[in-house]
């Protein structure tokens, strides 16, 4: 080979790899951040769990007087902040934004008829004089409501089912008709290919309510044509993936040939997530060994399921400043957690169809210790650690 030749060879190969660095570089993700809304000062329907009136942040602070010399002892810095304020919800989205968290998505509930914990939404995140710099979505956790919440008699462990998740037909139809007004049409909705996304969290209390799945699907089929009638190209209909939403009436992945792919094709669903690594392995344990069983599972979840699977990263779980007492994730450093989000930046970049986007638990679940928030253990740590991946590109 001439001199020339390889010159010009080198020259070309050097081009290809300047080139593919740059695409790296610039590529953008999707980073949605699940947001717990208990935070708030200003909804009286919180009262009865919390009656401080400052939402969950009165669990969060009185630990040491439930559980006096306890080691949990986390302090958020930014305060105990109300975010139904849309000033301090605008302060939120742009420390969000500035460190790679892009999209928002909101558990929503609804109880007893009509919505509970929706302050959050309607008077911080979409007054917020920002909120154009941020998406968001909707995750339905449609789960019961029991004693948990309530630190002053969950002791007991009576497990009283204060709200039912399920619904019936008629409800869901209200709940879809107005999620599809209210939220689908907000220009900043979060959408696949002009769909809007819409995950739901609890799968057997959703077919209970309606009646089996061959009725659930039907209504769920329903949900896509109203969002289509609403003039979008579909619905993005998100599973929450977790055991419980996975073996339904016989659907047993040991029995049959990808049966739990089949249930949810059958339901409808074109895409899933997790909402934690809770739900899935085993968390008392080392984070860097969390990590590994996640890797596990995500490749199960490709060999096993037809629909896109969008990686998910829990910061940590420890559940103990509700009750006392908790499974822990150890070394849940910034640095690990930084481990896990490279992790999910590999799974994406081989998954070059999909949409870029990446879950995490959480922005701010506070009382089972997974937010980025920063605080007096890490301060800002764990954004930071989202900025070294996704902004800064390292």
């Amino acid at each position: 080979m001439s001199f020339k030749r390889s010159t010009f060879l080198l020259l070309v190969f050097a081009a290809m790899l300047i080139n593919k660095i740059a695409l790296a570089q610039t590529k953008k993700y999707d980073i949605a951040a699940f947001l717990y809304p208990a935070y708030v000062n200003d909804d009286p329907r919180l009262r009865p769990f919390w009656p401080k009136g400052i939402g969950e942040w009165e669990t969060v602070t009185n630990v040491q007087d439930r559980f006096p010399g306890f080691y949990w002892n986390r302090k958020p810095t930014w305060g105990t902040i109300n975010e139904a304020d849309p000033s301090i919800m605008a302060m939120e989205i742009n420390e969000a934004t500035k460190h790679g968290v892009n999209v928002f998505i909101f558990d929503w509930y609804w109880y007893d008829g009509r919505p509970f914990m929706e302050t959050t939404l309607n008077n911080g995140f979409l007054k917020a004089d920002n909120k154009d710099k941020m998406k968001f979505y909707l995750m339905w956790a449609n789960h019961d409501v029991v004693n948990t919440w309530d630190t002053r008699i969950n002791k007991f462990n009576e497990n009283n089912v204060i709200w039912q998740g399920q619904v019936s037909r008629d409800e869901f139809e209200k709940i879809a008709k107005r999620t599809i007004e209210k939220y689908f049409k907000q220009p900043n909705y979060y959408k696949i290919d002009g769909k809007p996304v819409y995950m739901i969290y609890d799968i057997p209390q959703f077919i209970t309510g309606l009646g089996g799945i061959e009725k659930a699907a039907a209504a769920l089929k329903w949900f896509k044509e109203e969002t289509k009638r609403a003039g979008f190209p579909g619905l993005e209909l998100q599973l929450t993936m977790w055991g419980i939403n996975l073996n339904y009436s016989g659907f047993d992945g040991s029995k049959t040939e990808k049966p739990q792919n089949a249930f949810v094709k059958q339901l409808g669903f074109t895409s899933s997530t997790h909402y934690q690594f809770a739900h899935f392995v085993n968390v008392n344990d080392d984070y860097v060994n969390i990590l590994a069983n996640v890797k596990k599972e995500w490749d199960h979840i490709d060999a096993t399921f037809d629909m896109p699977y969008y990686p998910h990263i829990s910061v940590g779980w420890d559940n103990s400043p509700r009750t006392g007492k908790s499974a822990v994730v150890r070394n849940n450093t910034p640095e690990n957690f930084e481990k896990g989000l490279r992790m999910a930046r590999a799974y994406v970049d081989a998954h070059p169809k999909q949409a870029p986007l990446i879950t995490i638990n959480s922005w701010n679940e506070w009382t089972e210790t997974s937010y980025l928030q920063p605080d007096n253990v890490y301060g800002y740590g764990y954004l930071d650690a989202i900025k070294h991946v996704f902004v800064d590109n390292k």
